[in-house]
């Protein structure tokens, strides 16, 4: 696998774990001492990023800020998806130039 596909790839993974710590969230808005999960993502220096989820350290919730992630995980869906095709696309053109 290339690296473009590959940092595409660990942003599709960063963009589900966003998504789903958001919707977990969301869907345990009203249990009592739910502590939300909490997304944080590590740039790697070869490309990608490196992503963990936590318990946040106080029962309580923000839905403004999961309604935001849910938003954010979309766009970075749709940004890392464009960058596969482009890749795609890419290596078409390096073959049809060898070919």
């Amino acid at each position: 696998m290339n690296v473009l596909s590959s940092t595409a790839l660990s942003g599709l993974n960063a963009a589900q774990a966003r998504l789903n710590s958001s919707a977990n969230n969301i869907a345990n808005l009203n249990t009592p001492d739910f502590r939300r999960d909490e997304v944080s993502a590590q740039a790697r220096a070869e490309g990608g990023v490196d992503v963990s989820v936590q318990k946040a350290s106080t029962p309580g919730s923000d839905l403004v800020r999961d309604v935001v992630d849910q938003k954010l995980a979309a766009y970075e869906f749709k940004a890392n998806l464009q960058v596969l095709k482009t890749a795609r696309e890419l290596t078409g053109s390096l073959l049809d130039t060898l070919a």
